[in-house]
């Protein structure tokens, strides 16, 4: 099936999947690495949001770490596939959209602890 909506461009530009390798790197390189997030993507007609700080190839495909909140009042820190995310359609058919105005103020523990305090990620 066709998705109603087709991506014309990357989710994720490769400046910053760039960015979000070189975090994956020091992250694997240093015990405690708390960056600041790289990326923000979100389903205009679902309550999903995904704060990214760190990306790790995997074949074709890229493993991402950061907040995860899928809308049920319980964000986690943890991985997810961005072929999975790419694939991800909502009640009306739109695909996951990044934030193109987003500009981290805190790093990663702080967006957590916000997010685990109020059931939501906040930016």
């Amino acid at each position: 099936m066709t998705p109603r909506y087709p991506r014309t461009e990357p989710l994720i530009p490769d400046e910053l999947l760039a960015k979000l390798i070189e975090n994956g790197r020091t992250s694997e390189e240093r015990d405690g690495f708390d960056p600041f997030p790289v990326v923000t993507l979100f389903m205009a007609d679902a309550a999903a949001t995904w704060l990214f700080t760190e990306a790790y190839p995997e074949g074709s495909d890229m493993r991402l770490f950061g907040l995860c909140d899928l809308g049920m009042g319980c964000p986690e820190l943890g991985y997810a596939m961005l072929f999975e995310i790419e694939d991800v359609r909502g009640k009306l058919g739109l695909p996951v959209e990044r934030d193109l105005y987003f500009k981290a103020e805190h790093r990663l523990s702080n967006y957590a602890k916000i997010a685990h305090h109020v059931g939501m990620i906040v930016t």
